[in-house]
């Protein structure tokens, strides 16, 4: 099951109280106070885990609350601390804080740890109490509770090349094609019901991520379709290619879909109009020679837009080798622009 955003309530550990009691020993009849401390609570931390893919845990795991810790006993023995509670969560994750939204962490990397709810401190034993003037205390310390934060855990899948465009543009075929990405196929909408994630071989040790986005649709940004359960995934990608059905049984104008999306980006999130696309014709194979028109108008909107264009057929993989090599060179480019940067 793909679950990409759920709300979390995390309560960490209660503190331990602290003990009243007093030295009782042979020939000792007046000891002095002697109670313990009690444990602290236990921490709640998440977790980034590469193996990992969705929030599906937490859809069934709702509240999760740490151990608290041990009261404090006497011969002033500290009670144990409460076990902390590690929560493991996609790479990816985005921690916001449920009432206000406000980003607490975002997991990039595996392996990262976040302490997202601190356990509550143990109260003191009446040992902690005396004084030379204050020899028989018998005040001691409740435990502190611990933190309670609700959250909101949002996936944004981390992948190098996003597919956009909308239903049956084809956009599955071209994963299950291009790499070992086997999405369900077929001629209805909104085939795709989550997005797919492919690794394609570039050659020479070299790989890419791409990922298979649900076909959007006019209003997406508002909810229409499925556009805004998955728009977010399009966050973190380099590269979008902007896949568009340029076969005449749509009857569809292939530029104003080119222009619908785009206006769905735009309206989603303005600055991913400024990372880097490629617009790919799809469906070449069911052109006629009367029919190219449809071809040539998207390939003359991807001059005027300045943007790399390919002509392609997933389902015959015509046009794919280009499309692989035009990827590889972009990330490539990327990557040398970066190492620049950072050693500047």
């Amino acid at each position: 099951m793909f679950i990409d955003q759920v709300k979390v309530q995390l309560i960490a550990g209660k503190g331990g109280d602290g003990c009243v009691s007093f030295r009782r020993e042979y020939r000792v009849p007046k000891g002095g106070p002697d109670g313990g401390r009690g444990g602290d609570g236990g921490h709640i931390y998440l977790v980034s885990d590469q193996n990992l893919n969705t929030l599906a845990f937490f859809r069934f795991h709702p509240i999760n609350k740490a151990k608290k810790g041990a009261n404090g006993e006497g011969s002033n023995k500290q009670g144990k601390k409460g076990k902390d509670l590690y929560l493991k969560v996609p790479v990816g994750t985005v921690v916001k804080e449920a009432a206000t939204g406000n980003i607490l962490h975002d997991f990039l990397r595996s392996g990262e740890i976040y302490l997202a709810a601190r356990g509550g401190r143990g109260g003191r034993g009446n040992a902690s109490f005396a004084t030379p003037t204050h020899q028989v205390p018998r005040e001691f310390e409740k435990g502190k509770p611990g933190e309670e934060i609700e959250v909101i855990l949002e996936l944004k899948l981390i992948a190098d090349v996003g597919l956009v465009g909308f239903p049956n543009s084809g956009k599955s075929t071209l994963i299950s094609k291009i790499s070992a990405a086997r999405p369900l196929i077929a001629d209805y909408p909104f085939t795709t019901l989550t997005p797919n994630l492919g690794v394609v071989d570039l050659g020479e040790n070299e790989s890419l991520v791409m990922a298979d986005i649900p076909g959007l649709i006019e209003g997406a940004y508002q909810g229409h379709g499925l556009g805004i359960q998955f728009l977010r995934h399009i966050e973190r990608t380099k590269i979008l290619v902007h896949v568009i059905d340029i076969s005449p049984l749509t009857q569809r104008d292939p530029a104003r879909d080119y222009q619908i999306i785009q206006n769905e980006l735009k309206a989603f999130n303005p600055d991913l109009l400024a990372r880097k696309q490629i617009i790919a014709a799809n469906k070449i194979d069911l052109l006629s020679k009367n029919q190219q028109g449809r071809l040539l108008g998207i390939k003359k909107l991807a001059s005027r837009e300045k943007k790399p264009f390919v002509a392609i057929s997933a389902a015959t993989g015509e046009g794919l080798a280009s499309l692989i090599g035009l990827l590889a060179r972009m990330l490539r480019d990327e990557k040398t622009q970066k190492q620049k940067l950072d050693s500047d």
